[in-house]
Order: structure tokens, then C-alpha cells, then sequence
């Protein structure tokens, strides 16, 4: 009798010793919520995002986007004015509605860059065709990001580029090409 009560007090012992050791592992396995909140918060603080907007064959006020590096993400970018509604002339912000947020950027002194350069169209008047290209900063519009970018700060040095052949005769007036391409690309440090 005294055999089956040490065997029963040993397997016992066995089923504690593996369910202490499987909590012990389960345990270690597990980061604590302070390392993994301070992770988040490193990963968080911001880093390099490179920028690319582009329009194919229009004027109008309806982009897109492509991000990369601290910054993974796209979709459509909208110029508008501070009060939300679309502004077709591009002398604002430029919305950029992205799938994990927004934020908006301030595009007002590109534009004014871009205009003064584009007043002496034709660039290349024999061929009836533009390469017009400026460079600036476009500054985040400060509270403007929503979702993943709420509290986005800093700001993208880019360079806007148009390159395009007009439609003849070779008189430029908004909208009158044959093909198009603007966009604004760059990289930037950025904070969210």
C-alpha cells in the first residue's frame, strides 16, 4: 500500500511540476504591457516617409498617393481649401485620404513656384510640349490627421513635375493636351 501512495504522490507531483513549468513558459513567452506600450511608442515617435502624388491626364482636383518607409499606405489626395470643399485652382492643401487615415498638406507656395514657372508655355515650342519642374517644402497642416495619423507633424521637400505634349496649335489653356503627367514627389521626416 505503501507503493501506490508513493507512486500516487509522485504522478501528482509530476502533473503540478508540468502545469507550474507550462505557466512558467507561457509566462516567459509573453513581453510584459509595459515593453510592448514602449515599443509601440518607439515605433510610433516617426522617422523618414517618402511621398509620391501623381495625376495622369487631368487638371482637376482628384489625385493619388503612394507612401512609403515610416509610412506605408495610399489612396486618393483631394486639393481643397481649409474648409473642406474642393479647390480646382490647386492653391491650398492638398487632402491626402489614405486607407489607415488622412492628414492634409499645405501646397499654397509649390503652386505659387509652379504657376510663375508654367507662364512661359510652350516650354519647347516647336514640339508643342512642357517640362516644367519646382521644388519646396510642403508643410503637414498641424491637427489635420485623422486615424492612424492623428497628431502627424513635419513636413515633405518635394518637387512637383510636369511633363506633358499640348494639343495644337500650341496655345496653353487648362485642359488643352494630348497627354499628361504632374507629380509632386519626395522624402521627408515626420512625427506621429
Amino acid at each position: 500500500m505503501h507503493r501506490k501512495r508513493v507512486a500516487a504522490i509522485l504522478a501528482l507531483a509530476a502533473v503540478a511540476g508540468a502545469l507550474v513549468t507550462g505557466g512558467c513558459v507561457s509566462a516567459a513567452t509573453k513581453p510584459p504591457a509595459a515593453a510592448t506600450a514602449s515599443a509601440r511608442a518607439a515605433a510610433a515617435t516617426g522617422g523618414t516617409a517618402n511621398i509620391m502624388i501623381y495625376a495622369v491626364n487631368t487638371d482637376g482636383a482628384y489625385w493619388h498617393a503612394v507612401m512609403s518607409g515610416v509610412i506605408g499606405d495610399y489612396g486618393p489626395a483631394v486639393s481643397i481649401y481649409p474648409d473642406g470643399q474642393v479647390d480646382p485652382a490647386h492653391n491650398s492643401e492638398l487632402d491626402l485620404r489614405l486607407t489607415h487615415g488622412s492628414f492634409r498638406l499645405s501646397v499654397a507656395a509649390l503652386n505659387k513656384k509652379f504657376v510663375t514657372a508654367a507662364s512661359h508655355e510652350p516650354i519647347y515650342p516647336k514640339t508643342c510640349t512642357d517640362l516644367i519642374s519646382v521644388t519646396g517644402t510642403t508643410p503637414i497642416v498641424a491637427g489635420s490627421g485623422t486615424g492612424a495619423y492623428r497628431g502627424i507633424r513635419g513636413s515633405f521637400p518635394v518637387t512637383l513635375t510636369l511633363n506633358e505634349v499640348e494639343a495644337r496649335p500650341c496655345q496653353p489653356s487648362p485642359g488643352a493636351f494630348r497627354a499628361q503627367l504632374i507629380t509632386v514627389a519626395g522624402s521627408g521626416t515626420i512625427w506621429f
